[in-house]
């Protein structure tokens, strides 16, 4: 990392040994009492290489102890630069300057990276939104805990293995005991979440930075963790929360700053940014998170836009299909994992589903709860134990023997795009490959490209790299590439978690418009319930791998009757422009 400071009239630039010896000469003056934690004026950080990357242009910030500031903004707007710059993690490509730059009252632009070291963890968490990259897979998250309990001389070495399982605790893991000695891989991506939030806070860091620390989390699970953040802000922890998640923001945040192509368009209080925005941008964002009464309207254009619901059409197609049977149905579907030493789990129990023309059909549920698991059985990816799966009345199983047709007619979207593209093709290769066209055959790039017209991208992405695009961009390929097989049913597993809150948007009306215009029926997998309520007309409610609630969405989320989607529903963050008090913890 390149440091420079800004001084009136010229610009210095600091270099290593000079760095050094300055910050050598700085006593441990760490004692902040009531001065700001962090205080910066003009922040400017750029990225050097084959070209210049201005990230973060002129910011400001201040955080004081005990205080809540989020900062909020689209991919690339530079909120997250900013706040791995607060830890001196801005990168080795990064040239870094400012008016001032104290963090716990030093001055951030001189300290050495052995000083850093004992900063980060003991005086400043930092939790990322990517838990299975920021663990080691090489030890169990017991000893990633451990090891800042170790370092910073915590607790005594004999407390160490007690004070592990209460941290995991205390982050919402059950069976602490047993989740402590298991390796990240072996965790479900909501348990890996809470236990880098447990790691993060193992050192009682006087300030807590946490990237997008909720959004891979279930309702309930995202609850927990942010009545664990309020319980330590309480205890005087102060918190820089980076989020999309406006409802989030609005619960937990005393100051917001919204960030856009790095630059700071708004800040202030959370209730009047939120309730009286003065930036367009702002009201962009606010127009577009979904929520129940966001339903049957379109997000993407800023203000309400009805959506059609009209009745899909029903006959019968060039190919024989009766398109008044069900899409897709389940019945009685079971499903059994054999355990280490004996015995077996039930992922899904006695399951049953059916899936018109057009339907969309919501699934939600905590991690375990066997969404996903039924996600692969209605894929075919996995045989049931019991009961049968159909597509339009026919047997859907390897049992069977299903023929090409049959299997073309249900397609997948994942959560992560990239991870299903072969990184040595061309979006035009990803979307003709289940054609099994080449690009160069008769008509084939006009094919790839009115797909990519079907989902809002312009023909010359066609020769593009998938690395080289945005996630929403990604996904809409993944949406196009499905569509090539002109598909009867889409299965979507958590499709829009990692998107930011416009191009969710986008994507989300994509759907809408799909199941009018052509009919395809949606399964939706989804932790967030606004996003569910927003967008499909049924809903099945999951816990232990049974079906315990379904119906209306409205009726549903509405007016539950089983107590888990009482629960759930509680547990839905809501975006709160007011200055009514914030919604109590959830009680165990």
């Amino acid at each position: 990392m390149s440091i420079t400071r800004n001084r009136p009239g010229h610009r210095l630039r600091v270099v290593p040994d000079a760095a050094d010896a300055a910050a050598g000469a700085d006593t441990d003056s760490t004692e902040t009492g009531t001065r700001p934690l962090v205080d910066i004026r003009n922040l400017d950080v750029r990225f050097t290489g084959r070209r210049e990357v201005h990230a973060v242009r002129g910011i400001s910030l201040t955080i004081n102890p005990g205080e809540a500031v989020a900062i909020v903004g689209e991919s690339g707007s530079g909120k997250s630069v900013t706040s791995r710059s607060i830890v001196g993690l801005a990168g080795d490509n990064a040239q870094v300057s400012a008016d001032e730059f104290s963090v716990l009252g030093r001055d951030a632009l001189r300290l050495r990276e052995s000083q850093w070291r004992d900063i980060r963890g003991r005086r400043i968490g930092f939790v990322l939104q990517d838990a299975l990259t920021s663990l080691d897979p090489l030890r169990t998250v017991g000893r990633e805990i451990a090891e800042t309990l170790r370092t910073h001389r915590i607790v005594g070495r004999r407390q160490i293995p007690g004070r592990v399982d209460e941290l995991l605790r205390e982050a919402g893991i059950p069976d602490a005991e047993v989740r402590s000695r298991q390796y990240p891989h072996q965790l479900s991506g909501g348990l890996r979440q809470r236990a880098l939030i447990a790691s993060a806070l193992a050192g009682g860091p006087d300030l807590l930075i946490a990237d997008e620390p909720t959004t891979a989390l279930d309702v309930t699970v995202q609850a927990q963790i942010l009545d664990l953040l309020e319980a330590r802000r309480a205890d005087g922890t102060a918190l820089l929360l980076v989020s999309h998640d406006l409802a989030v923001v609005s619960r937990i945040a005393d100051r917001v700053l919204v960030m856009h192509d790095g630059v700071v368009v708004e800040e202030g209080p959370t209730t009047r940014v939120l309730s009286n925005p003065a930036d367009s941008y702002t009201r962009s964002l606010l127009a577009a998170v979904p929520s129940a009464s966001t339903r049957g309207t379109r997000l993407s254009t800023g203000s309400p836009v009805p959506i059609s619901t009209a009745p899909i059409s029903t006959g019968s197609d060039a190919e024989g299909h009766d398109d008044a049977a069900p899409v897709l149905e389940a019945a009685g579907v079971t499903k059994r994992y054999p355990l280490p030493g004996g015995g077996s789990r039930t992922a899904v129990d006695d399951v049953s589903l059916t899936l018109a023309p057009g339907q969309k059909l919501g699934i939600v549920g905590e991690s375990g709860s066997g969404k996903s698991t039924l996600a692969r059985l209605l894929l075919d990816l996995t045989l049931p134990d019991e009961g049968e799966i159909r597509i339009g009345g026919l047997p859907w199983s390897r049992k069977e023997g299903v023929d090409a047709d049959l299997r073309r007619q249900v397609q997948f979207i994942s959560q992560d795009p990239l991870g299903s593209f072969d990184p040595r093709y061309s979006i035009g290769e990803i979307i003709a490959e289940p054609l099994g066209i080449s690009l160069r055959a008769t008509g084939a790039r006009e094919a790839v490209a009115d797909l990519l017209g079907s989902v809002g991208l312009d023909p010359s992405f066609i020769d593009a790299s998938p690395r080289r695009l945005s996630g929403g961009q990604r996904q809409r390929i993944a949406i196009a590439r499905a569509l090539a097989l002109e598909p009867r049913a889409l299965i979507c597993d958590e499709p829009v978690s990692a998107l930011d809150v416009s191009i969710q948007a986008a994507v989300l009306d994509l759907f809408s418009d799909l199941a009018e215009r052509t009919g395809t029926a949606l399964v939706f997998i989804s932790h967030d319930l606004g996003v569910v309520h927003h967008l499909v007309d049924q809903v099945l409610v999951m816990r232990y791998g049974r079906v315990i609630e379904s119906g209306d969405v409205d009726d549903v989320f509405t007016h539950p009757l089983h107590p888990y989607t009482q629960e759930l529903v509680a547990a839905i963050p809501r975006l709160t422009t007011t200055d009514a008090p914030r919604p109590g913890r959830l009680h165990a």
